[in-house]
């Protein structure tokens, strides 16, 4: 059987017994288990030594990480891959900038993974990919002679190729992602705009088998691989009593309906419109005042950053300034947290929220929603208020979906998600469970590495 090496930006920390948070990390972690294997990316330290660090094992996997520089920080993480790439992929061009050194940067640190991976690597293993910070990993890999099956899975969506094309090395990273064998995606519509972007601008052929493209001398194959979640442990996180105690009291003290968002800080999730939005329906819906709480959990992100300082400002002054207008001595109505909690106190919280906001302007899938939907008592379920261009809306169109643009649209569906009566509750929520049981993260793991492979479909 083959071993299987997967490479990402970062190695999440693992410990015996430890739930690891994240969609990469579970699906990562369960496929190592089972087959034991390999798990390379920066170590998240900054340093003047680039050696790979040694070996860890735990269980059947083993990580190697390495640290980067300071400049290679600056150029590949903070400058190209977050200050270009970031923004462009989830449609604000407004927000990117472009500079080469960054570009070359970017380059070079996927050069320098590649040159610390290489000697690691075995003749038979299957090598999967993850993220935008990696799309130059396999041509460097192929010019160190690894001949390997290679794959990438992009978390991000990736956009219509008139958008792309603002990065002005666009030429360079498509054909640098035409070395791996195997593109997945997590929408159809991603994949249609990169073999819209190769068809149209690189001379790519698409083939007849296996949405492929044949490009660049080569054939690329491509395919959707929707991220899931494990939908039975989400909700035995939830159920637990010693989890549920402290959500259960924080439930009592925000009287009837708790409204809740969980997002890393970041302007892609539509923070600022989903803040006009609740002002919008706490000013339309009186009633509503003394018996409603919005509790955003934005954990910090990039805060070296200036794009990500800015909105955390924005957000704490928007905060500050709704609950001004309408809070009363014994009633806060938004709550914004800015800081992370682990799992064992998001999941019961989920599960006790009247309605949960998930409404980014733009995201590859958003696991916050699937997650949400997982926790739900299913006699008594919540509503999903999920935006329209998240990808996790392509499953999930049993919520109410909504335009993150529309702060109108938006303020109506909450009160809609308030008002909803018990049995069109239900309704939603068993068949967005179907098909999130369908769609599972052992599905999706299982479906890509088989296509690595070549035996899947």
């Amino acid at each position: 059987m083959s071993r299987l090496v997967v490479v990402s930006n970062r190695v999440a920390p693992i410990q015996e017994g430890e739930a690891t948070a994240g969609g990469l990390a579970a699906g990562v972690l369960d496929a190592l288990k089972q087959k034991g294997g390999l798990w390379f990316g920066w170590s998240g330290e900054i340093s003047a030594g680039l050696e790979p660090k040694p070996e860890r094992t735990v269980g059947p996997i083993s990580l190697f990480t390495i640290d980067l520089s300071r400049q290679d920080y600056d150029e590949f993480y903070r400058g190209f891959a977050n200050g270009t790439l970031w923004p462009v992929l989830h449609y604000q061009i407004g927000l990117g900038r472009f500079e080469w050194a960054e570009f070359e940067g970017y380059r070079r640190v996927n050069g320098l993974f590649a040159a610390a991976l290489t000697p690691l690597i075995r003749p038979d293993d299957l090598i999967w990919v993850h993220d935008y910070h990696l799309l130059c990993l396999a041509g460097a890999l192929r010019a160190n002679g690894v001949s390997n099956r290679i794959g990438l899975f992009l978390h991000t969506p990736f956009p219509a190729p008139d958008v792309f094309m603002t990065i002005p090395s666009h030429a360079s990273l498509i054909q640098a992602m035409c070395a791996y064998d195997l593109l997945g995606f997590q929408t159809e519509t991603d994949r249609t705009a990169f073999i819209d972007y190769v068809v149209r601008h690189a001379n790519g052929v698409p083939t007849a088998i296996d949405d492929a493209v044949a490009v660049f001398g080569r054939v690329v194959r491509t395919g959707v691989y929707p991220i899931g979640v494990h939908v039975e442990d989400v909700r035995a996180q939830a159920e637990t009593p010693i989890n549920r105690r402290q959500a259960t009291r924080m439930r009592a003290n925000l009287l009837e309906g708790l409204i809740l968002s969980v997002d890393r800080l970041d302007y892609s999730k539509g923070l600022r419109q989903r803040f006009a939005a609740f002002e919008r329906f706490l000013a339309d819906n009186p009633a509503r005042h003394g018996l409603v709480t919005f509790m955003q959990i934005a954990p910090p992100s990039r805060s070296d950053i200036e794009t990500y300082q800015r909105i955390r400002r924005e957000l704490e002054g928007e905060a500050g300034r709704i609950n001004g207008r309408f809070a009363e001595v014994d009633w806060v109505p938004l709550r914004y947290l800015n800081r992370s909690f682990p799992r064992n106190v998001l999941m019961p919280l989920y599960a006790e929220a009247q309605a949960c906001l998930v409404t980014p302007l733009r995201d590859g899938m958003n696991l916050v929603a699937k997650e949400y939907v997982a926790a739900q008592d299913p006699e008594d379920p919540g509503v999903l208020i999920l935006s329209e261009f998240a990808g996790a809306a392509r499953e999930l169109d049993a919520a109410l979906l909504i335009n993150p643009y529309d702060e109108a649209g938006m303020a109506q569906a909450i009160e809609q998600a308030l008002s909803m009566p018990l049995e069109e509750r239900q309704d939603r929520h068993q068949a967005m469970l179907t098909v999130m049981r369908t769609n599972s993260l052992e599905r999706w793991r299982d479906r890509f590495e088989a296509d690595l492979v070549g035996d899947g479909g």
